[in-house]
């Protein structure tokens, strides 16, 4: 394989996400995001150089689940002697500024702005609450190495950190629950200090056909104000196409398993689970700095714990500019 056909394996590739990007759906710890919004924020394109990114993810969650079985809300009376969420909105907007040093080491650094808004009906109520939490997420620092990387393709090690910018002391502004605290999964931020792990292969097995494997997790690192976030670990596959000019087609499959929150300011029963998803997508070079992205992921399976909200399907848009 070439230097010029592996460069444009990599420059290809950089609308689909890392897989230890931002969960724009943190909410729900079973049904985050599995994206990786963009191969490059991972050091994969070769050269030295500075990407700046800015990714708009929306996860609609829309129904409600219990183990893998979707359930049907009419046939639910209420009041309930347990609660019943409506809907939550995810929307996130995430800044990603990356740099590849002339070396084997790049860093990698995220911050998400959320907007989440929530319906439920509280445990012995009949009237929806509301909230609508919003502000910075969580700041994600992540440093790589790829001094195992050979001719014809990219191996990377990463770790780094989650820093708690965001905050998570929110309240419900409508209904039965209004001053109450929103939940701590649906807060912007978790409070706590979690640690990113992860390695990563990309290379091409054809003159026009490019792949990309990565396999890691988080893990909270301490617990705050009675609440710590379940970690996960997560494995991706993807192909692309690059037999045409400026339009790269790409294809991902993921899969991630997250365990139960934890702390009595959890959810415990109705948080973590296992999913399955297939993102289709594309992107295009817009320019010779810049390229647009689009995908949207499907789940082939979805096992949650207790009950939990999850989407029909979530979509990713963004912007790479090479500095």
């Amino acid at each position: 394989m070439t230097h010029h056909l592996l460069r444009r394996a990599l420059a290809a590739s950089i609308f689909l996400p890392t897989l230890l990007g931002s969960t724009p759906a943190a909410a729900c710890a079973s049904c985050g995001c599995t994206l990786t919004a963009d191969w490059l924020s991972q050091g994969l394109a070769a050269q030295p150089g500075t990407t700046l990114g800015l990714r708009y993810d929306y996860i609609p969650q829309t129904r409600l689940q219990s183990g893998t079985t979707i359930l049907d809300r009419s046939q639910i009376a209420l009041p309930a002697d347990r609660e019943i969420e409506r809907y939550t909105y995810n929307h996130s907007l995430t800044v990603t500024l990356d740099h590849q040093f002339a070396n084997d080491f790049g860093i990698d650094v995220q911050l998400p702005i959320l907007t989440r808004p929530h319906a439920t009906y509280a445990e012995d109520t009949v009237a929806l609450s509301h909230s609508d939490t919003r502000g910075i997420g969580d700041l994600r620092v992540v440093g790589r190495w790829q001094g195992l990387s050979t001719p014809g393709s990219v191996t990377g090690i990463e770790a780094g950190l989650v820093l708690p910018t965001g905050g998570f002391r929110q309240a419900f502004d409508g209904g039965p629950e209004a001053g109450e605290r929103v939940d701590r999964g649906l807060q912007p931020g978790t409070g706590t200090v979690q640690a990113v792990a992860g390695v990563y292969r990309l290379g091409a097995v054809a003159r026009s056909v490019g792949y990309f494997l990565q396999a890691g997790g988080q893990w909270a690192l301490d617990q705050r104000a009675g609440y710590r976030p379940g970690g996960f670990v997560q494995a991706s596959a993807a192909l692309n196409w690059t037999g045409w000019n400026g339009v790269t087609p790409q294809l991902q499959l993921s899969v991630r398993h997250s365990w139960r929150d934890s702390g009595i300011d959890s959810d415990r029963p109705n948080s973590g689970g296992t999913q399955v998803n297939l993102a289709p997508g594309l992107s295009a070079k817009l320019s010779d700095r810049l390229v647009g992205f689009g995908n949207v992921e499907l789940p082939l399976y979805n096992r949650v714990n207790g009950y939990q909200l999850t989407p029909r399907a979530k979509a990713s848009v963004g912007l790479l500019m090479h500095l």
